[in-house]
């Protein structure tokens, strides 16, 4: 087996595509730019025109309820499950990023039940809060405090709003309704006389409920002056207009309807006729919106009730607009849809609209998706692969911008939604890109499959024909990759010139070859494309088709455990490759100019080779010579859903660059494998769930892998600058290592003990400090040297506790611990007590750890200590004995005194 590549390869996350919504409360501030959402048990606040991250506020362990953004963005409020509401003063960094940076001022428990919608005055001083309970309270966002708190029937608040009625009309202003009259005015006017608080003397707040009435509350009277009871359900939206002095409410009830705000009468009922989510002023009250169930944004007239916009067509369940908030400053409208898909509509041009005159819809600027739900498959598009395709559980492929934005309002930001390929009637399962990433094939549970041309320049994403005749859904889809003669027309206009056949695979265990028609063929035929052959191929599901890099052969991978190659002009088998143990999930022929590849029996030369994966959680090139496996890589501890050649090396890198192929995996992982030797070269670590998709970025080697956790990971190749640091560490290691002998040998020891700290040597300071304490000690020396003594005692807060650090290992040896003692006498004797109080923990470790672990081991120093003292007088009183004996057998052989005592003295 062949040696190791001589380098590591590694790669690191240089971006990521995320979900910024999963459903609830989205809010919005004055200025159009600050988005705030709701991401599980976490709020996100997004720049709107870049697509960045701005900040991410962590939940507290419950799903958010609701949530809202003060006009000002000064302050963000979330309510959650939990009872509480937590509110965050919030700060924008003055930065080219435009980073926001959070504190938590206060948290909150407001209702007694979830509180399930929240409003805030245009000042971005009151904040009102409506509960589960039928209690709507009123509070000082600064000082955390209720200023009113109405109580009404024991009915859901579904709608807030603020307002400040025209200072004209304030005395006009009756507050009766058709249905609830207050008589006694007297005792109102009392109230005010008698009230200091003038400033909130034309302030009122809407509440829409659950059983379609609406409130008015008085903030200088602190009552309700009005009940609005028109609507027979839920009452969503509540807009008001200064301009046309009405307030406007709608609800799910299907109606619409203007108020007069100086009578509370009602002025005018439109029936919508769809349940109406949203709803509001437009061009100062000259104009409404709606949006509901249908999917659409419609626009009515406020003096006579007529709808602007032209008839629209009914959209799907998916498309239903659960929200909608206008952004002034923007000229723009946000509509929610409840597949958590966020579309900017243009206002700019309701400013010329006449009485009579009935518009198109408005013009979609941007699509945000909140979220791309599972990530199927995913694949380049276009020559400069500046837009990824998705295939994201659903019946349309999006396609989204993977281009840095060319400035900072660019619509076209890193992430950014650019399209959908809207055609398929079931979930799209499968995806491929021919040659010039222009024409892109896709497969879907419908049975069909369609061909979609990618004109960006022109903003064109349509399909260009449709293929259908399986029985089942389709698994499986392949175009071919090689390009045509540069001389021929077909490579210099790509866009006029589609493919020229397409591959699919099916449950229905065929493959179908057809040939794709031009666009003039099908003009002038009008009949759908017919398979030029269908063959029976598997005994299984056909999980995944490949062409190889001539457009000769192709291969088929299915349940069945096997990989079929065949010839792509006749359709016949010319190879079957077994040895899987559970079905194949994808396959890969080798690129162009891949070089031979070592294996277990020697190199591999013929055809070319082929790459597969399987659900017995292994990866195996085989050879197309004689179809057997050349190597198998098992690392994966789940099946292994995708696999992809990477980058060759150039000829001139091959002798010390191998060939590496990469695979996604069941267990959340993307591995790149060492194709020579067989072993894992790195392993990519950033999803939560199942790998489902994964393409390479032909130029930079760049990996892309999306997942079933609505994440898509952009994996930058970083073996060169890994090989650089790892060759300038080596050599800095080396220049440092001679500099700090220098200075041992010319006894510098200051700048030797602070390198050695530094570049985090404990081996070599040991060496030093036992040099020093075993040589013989100058006179007045803590340790044995005073110049150590005097660097010892200047040392800054983090070399000390580094220090200690390395004091505290060496204690636990008993041959290093005299040295530790040695040296931890002289910083005790150097420092007082407080400077040791001050040093701050580090690297997880406090300084009471540290201490902690010197005493339970010095204690165990000096506990052997009087063990060895204990035993010398055993040996002291042994020696003695002996010594006695032998002077006794000395006197008696020489007749002396035998009673005579003998003092035995031990040197």
């Amino acid at each position: 087996m062949a040696n190791k590549a001589p380098h590591q390869t590694t790669f690191e996350v240089q971006r990521t595509i995320q979900p910024i919504h999963t459903g609830g409360s989205v809010a919005l501030d004055n200025s159009g730019c600050i988005l705030a959402t709701t991401l599980g048990e976490d709020a996100l606040l997004t720049d709107l025109n870049t697509g960045r991250q701005m900040a991410r506020i962590e939940g507290d362990g419950e799903v958010i309820s609701t949530l809202t953004l003060t006009p000002s963005a000064s302050h963000l409020i979330v309510c959650s499950r939990s009872l509480s509401m937590r509110i965050y003063a919030l700060k924008t960094t003055p930065s080219a990023n435009l980073d926001v940076k959070f504190e938590l001022l206060r948290t909150l428990k407001p209702h007694s039940t979830p509180v399930v919608v929240l409003a805030v005055d245009q000042t971005s001083t009151l904040l009102a809060t409506g509960g589960a309970d039928g209690v709507v309270k009123v509070w000082d966002i600064q000082g955390g405090y209720v200023t009113h708190s109405f109580r009404g029937p024991n009915v859901l608040i579904s709608a807030l709003l603020f307002f400040e009625v025209v200072a004209s009309n304030r005395e006009e202003e009756t507050g009766i309704s058709a249905r609830n009259r207050k008589k006694d005015r007297r005792k109102s006017h009392e109230v005010e006389a008698d009230s200091q608080n003038e400033a909130t003397r034309g302030f009122r707040l809407a509440s829409g409920s659950q059983d379609g009435k609406v409130r008015i509350w008085d903030l200088f009277k602190r009552s309700c002056t009005a009940v609005l009871d028109s609507h027979v359900s839920d009452v969503r939206a509540l807009d008001y207009s200064a301009d046309e002095n009405a307030l406007l409410t709608a609800g799910r009830d299907k109606t619409m309807i203007w108020w007069d705000a100086r009578t509370w009468k009602v002025c005018k009922v439109v029936p919508v006729l769809e349940e109406i989510e949203a709803a509001g002023f437009l061009e100062s009250g000259r104009l409404a919106y709606t949006g509901g169930v249908n999917g659409n944004i419609r626009l009515w007239r406020s003096d006579n009730g007529r709808e602007v916009t032209k008839p629209q067509l009914s959209r799907t369940e998916v498309d239903a607009i659960v929200g909608g908030i206008l952004a002034p400053a923007s000229d723009a409208l946000l509509s929610i849809q409840s597949d958590h898909t966020m579309t900017l509509h243009s206002t700019s041009e309701l400013r010329q609209i006449g009485i009579s005159d009935t518009i198109s819809p408005l013009a979609e600027v941007r699509r945000i998706s909140g979220t791309h739900d599972e990530i199927i498959d995913l694949a380049y598009l276009l020559p400069d692969h500046s837009l990824l395709a998705l295939a994201t559980n659903s019946e349309e492929v999006r396609i989204v911008s993977v281009a840095e934005a060319d400035n900072a309002n660019s619509s076209t930001y890193f992430g950014a939604d650019v399209a959908q390929l809207k055609g398929h009637e079931d979930i799209v399962i499968c995806l491929d890109i021919d040659w010039s990433g222009h024409w892109i094939a896709t497969g879907a549970k419908d049975n069909t499959a369609r061909l979609w041309k990618i004109d960006a320049k022109n903003s064109t994403y349509a399909c260009h024909s449709a293929f259908a005749g399986h029985a089942e859904s389709l698994g499986a889809i392949g175009l071919p990759h090689a390009p045509p003669p540069e001389s021929s027309a077909a490579f210099k206009a790509p866009l006029d010139h589609p493919p020229a056949f397409l591959l699919t695979g099916s449950q229905d265990q065929t493959i179908k070859r057809w040939d794709i028609p031009t666009a003039k063929a099908l003009a002038t035929t009008r009949k759908a494309p017919r398979a030029l052959y269908t063959r029976k191929a598997h005994d299984k599901d056909i999980n995944a088709i490949a062409v190889d890099h001539t457009g000769k052969f192709f291969a088929s991978a299915s349940q069945d455990k096997t990989v079929k190659i065949w010839s792509v002009e006749e359709g016949e088998v010319q190879g079957i490759l077994r040895g899987h143990r559970r079905g194949v999930w994808s396959v890969k022929f080798a690129p162009k100019a891949t070089p031979s590849i070592v294996s277990e029996n020697g190199p591999a030369v013929g055809k070319g080779l082929v790459l597969t994966g399987s659900g017995d959680k292994t990866v195996k090139i085989w050879s197309l010579s004689d179809y057997t496996c050349l190597r198998t890589f098992e690392g994966h501890t789940n099946s292994v859903l995708k696999v992809a050649w990477l980058k060759v090396p150039n000829s001139e890198d091959r002798s010390r660059k191998h060939v590496h192929v990469a695979s996604a995996g069941g267990d959340g992982l993307v591995k790149v494998w060492d194709a020579n030797t067989g072993e894992v070269a790195s392993t990519l670590d950033n999803h939560e769930d199942r790998v489902w998709a994964l393409t390479v970025h032909p130029d930079t080697n760049m990996i892309v892998s999306g997942s079933g956790d609505s994440t898509v990971t952009f994996w930058k190749d970083t073996t060169t600058e890994t090989r650089a640091a790892t060759t300038a560490a080596a050599t800095q290691f080396v220049e440092q290592e001679q500099e700090m002998q220098n200075y041992i040998h010319a006894g510098s020891y200051r700048p030797a003990i602070t390198l050695a700290l530094q570049l985090n040597h404990p081996a070599r300071l040991l060496s030093l400090f036992t040099t020093v304490t075993t040589k013989v000690p100058e006179e007045g020396s803590l340790c044995g040297l005073k110049a150590v003594d005097e660097v010892l005692g200047s040392l800054s807060d983090g070399q000390l506790f580094t220090l200690l650090l390395r004091i505290r290992d060496w204690n636990t040896n008993a041959r290093t611990a005299p040295v530790a003692q040695r040296i931890l006498w002289t910083l005790v004797q150097s420092y007082p007590a407080i400077r040791f109080s001050n040093l701050k923990v580090k690297d997880g470790t406090s300084l009471k750890e540290v201490l902690d672990a010197l005493r339970v081991y010095t204690e165990r120093h000096y506990k052997r200590m009087e063990e060895l003292v204990d035993e010398s007088y055993l040996v002291e009183y042994t020696l003695r004995e002996m010594d006695g004996m032998g002077l006794l057998e000395d006197s008696a052989t020489n007749g002396g005194l035998v009673d005579q005592e003998v003092d035995v003295i031990m040197v």
